[in-house]
């Protein structure tokens, strides 16, 4: 056999495989951007209906400044949060006020009966399930990138095409707590 075409065959190889690994490495890191952006979508929605949900509670309870306050600075740094981690933080920061929110709104009979409150309510909690699928959605794609960066031989050359590892999504402490339900 002629050294010629077994050289020729190496480095028609080689090429085909590099252009492979950038091209499949390039398309599982526009796949996460996207799914961040799904995220982003979500969040801003969530971010959207939060002041009208305030200003319903507001109505009713007045005096409870300090909740209101907690809220409206966890929805400023989740709008200013630039990096999906600075967002993630943030969204966590927003959950609890809203929680805090929320119980406020237990000790309101009227405003629980509130249609616009009730509304507000339901679309929040349709855009929490939309922002949690869009987080295991996202997670899914970045392990995919995650296995190509790390798997042999592409580890080996992954980072020096400006692959690199990406961190998932985490659930908060407070997400992780365990929840005791009491029916007395």
């Amino acid at each position: 056999m002629n050294p010629i075409f077994v050289i020729g065959g190496i480095v028609i190889l080689t090429v085909v495989y590099f252009w492979s690994l950038y091209n499949g490495l390039v398309r599982e890191s526009t796949e996460i951007d996207e799914a961040g952006a799904q995220i982003d979508v979500q969040l801003k929605r969530r971010s959207d209906l939060i002041p009208n949900l305030v200003e319903t509670v507001k109505g009713y309870a007045k005096h409870e400044k300090s909740v209101f306050a907690e809220v409206t600075r966890a929805r400023s740094a989740l709008m200013s949060a630039k990096s999906l981690p600075a967002k993630a933080k943030a969204d966590d920061m927003l959950t609890g006020a809203l929680k805090s929110l929320f119980a406020v709104a237990e000790a309101y009979p009227q405003l629980r009966a509130n249609e616009n409150f009730v509304q507000l309510q339901k679309e929040l909690s349709d855009t929490e399930d939309k922002i949690a699928y869009a987080r295991q959605y996202y997670n899914t794609q970045l392990m995919e990138l995650n296995l190509k960066v790390k798997t042999f031989p592409n580890n080996l050359f992954a980072d020096k095409l400006g692959f690199k590892e990406r961190q998932f999504f985490k659930a908060s402490d407070e997400d992780r707590k365990k929840v005791s339900v009491n029916f007395e």
